[in-house]
C-alpha cells in the first residue's frame, strides 16, 4: 500500500468531487435515462459489484492516465450523503485517489466500514455511484438495481478495444440487456420500455466516434 491518499474527504473535498461530476453527469438522472450531459461516445457495459472490486482499479487509472488526470474521484450518490453516511457513519462517500495508488489502497478506502461497520462500506452500501477524474473527459455511472456500470470516454477505437479487452469483459448495451440486465427484472425478461430507452441512449447510435 503505497501513501496515496486517505480513507474520507472532508466538507471541501466532497463539495468539489461533487461539482466535478455536475458538470458531466446529470446526477438526478436514473437509467434507462441519459446520465451523460454531453456525448462522449461509445458506452460500454460491466456489473456494477465489479467497479467495487480492488482488481478494477488498474482500469480505472488507464482511463484517468489517457486525459492526463492525476486522481480518480468516485461519489456515491445514493444513498443520500446528509441523512445516511454523515448521520450514521460520520463520513463523507467520496474519495479523490491518486493513480499512483494500487489495489490495495482503493479497497483501504471503498471496503472501509466507518464506525465499526454501522453504516456498512462503499463498496456494500452504494446504490447509485459516479466515477471520473478532474478533466472531466471521461466517466463511470453505476446504478446497483439494475447492476450494470456504463462508460464512456474512449480517445479513439483501438484504445477502447485494448482496454475492454485487458480488463473486461465488457458488453455493449444489446450485450448488456441479454446478459447481465434480465435478471434484476420479474421473470427474468427486461420490460420493452426500458431496453428502448436504454438503447437509445446508450447504444452504437449515439456515439459521434467511430
Amino acid at each position: 500500500m503505497t501513501d496515496t491518499g486517505s480513507i474520507t474527504v472532508d466538507h471541501d473535498g466532497y463539495i468539489n468531487i461533487l461539482s466535478h461530476s455536475a458538470t458531466i453527469f446529470d446526477l438526478d438522472a436514473r437509467l434507462p435515462n441519459q446520465v451523460f450531459n454531453e456525448d462522449m461516445g461509445e458506452s460500454l457495459f460491466c456489473e456494477f459489484d465489479a467497479v467495487l472490486a480492488p482488481y478494477f482499479w488498474p482500469a480505472l487509472c488507464a482511463m484517468a492516465r489517457w486525459h492526463g488526470d492525476k486522481h480518480v474521484e468516485l461519489l456515491v450518490l445514493e444513498p443520500d450523503c446528509d441523512t445516511f453516511f454523515l448521520l450514521d457513519g460520520g463520513m463523507y462517500p467520496a474519495m479523490s485517489l491518486s493513480v499512483e495508488a494500487d489495489e490495495d489502497d482503493y479497497w483501504a478506502v471503498i471496503g472501509h466500514e466507518p464506525n465499526g461497520g454501522k453504516v456498512g462500506s462503499i463498496s456494500l452500501s452504494s446504490r447509485v455511484i459516479t466515477i471520473t477524474g478532474p478533466s472531466g473527459k471521461w466517466g463511470c455511472w453505476g446504478e446497483r438495481d439494475p447492476e450494470v456500470a456504463i462508460f464512456r470516454g474512449f480517445p479513439n477505437a483501438t484504445v477502447r478495444d485494448e482496454w475492454r479487452a485487458e480488463f473486461g469483459p465488457f458488453l455493449e448495451v444489446a450485450g448488456a440487456l441479454e446478459s447481465y440486465l434480465p435478471f434484476t427484472f420479474r421473470g427474468w425478461t427486461v420490460p420493452d420500455e426500458y431496453a428502448a430507452t436504454l438503447t437509445a441512449n446508450y447504444g452504437p447510435s449515439t456515439s459521434k466516434r467511430p
